[in-house]
């Protein structure tokens, strides 16, 4: 009989230099993306907080004036946004599509805009919009602050039930699917 013996390879040390920094990469990237998550989470909102929100009222680029109290009763999207902010001008079409298309079934959506009426304004005749415009200035950062947006970032998305309660919050851009699971749960 013959005997077989088997002799392992010695260990490549590359190879294990490279295992070593993927898992390294990996534990770094989970980090950071629960670090962003906790960051960027909605703060809970109260109710004094939602209530002061319906009691507002804000000029428009045209020089009336918006009342949010006119918009109770319906279902309702806040979309915070700024004309220097790329994401927030991408999605302007796409909020105003979702209101054209669901106007009829109650939904409105208004824009609060954190920025310069003259900025909003020429931005506007650029881009129309058929969904109302309220100029929220630099005030808006503090009220999207008291909806929940801590960290102060743009763009920034409250959804409100037909009642006035917060149904949803989005922190960053939103997009076509977020807008179907909303108008099916309003």
């Amino acid at each position: 009989m013959t005997e077989v013996t088997a002799t392992m390879a010695p260990p490549n040390p590359a190879r294990r230099r490279n295992l070593i920094y993927a898992g390294a990469g990996a534990a770094a990237a989970l980090a950071g993306a629960g670090a962003a998550l906790w960051k960027f989470r909605p703060a809970p909102v109260s109710a004094d907080n939602v209530a002061a929100l319906w009691a507002m009222n804000f000029d428009t680029p045209d020089g009336a004036v918006l009342s949010m109290a006119s918009l109770r009763g319906k279902p309702l999207v806040v979309n915070f946004w700024a004309t220097w902010c790329p994401p927030c001008v991408e999605e302007m079409p796409l909020l105003d599509s979702f209101f054209r298309q669901n106007s009829s079934k109650g939904w409105q959506v208004v824009g609060l805009a954190i920025d310069q009426p003259s900025s909003v304004r020429k931005f506007l005749q650029k881009t129309p919009v058929t969904f109302p415009i309220g100029l929220a200035g630099l005030g808006g950062t503090e009220l999207g602050k008291a909806l929940g947006n801590m960290a102060g970032g743009l763009p920034f998305t409250v959804v409100l039930k037909a009642s006035g309660e917060v149904l949803q919050r989005k922190m960053g851009q939103v997009v076509p699917a977020d807008l179907a699971a909303w108008s099916g749960i309003g």
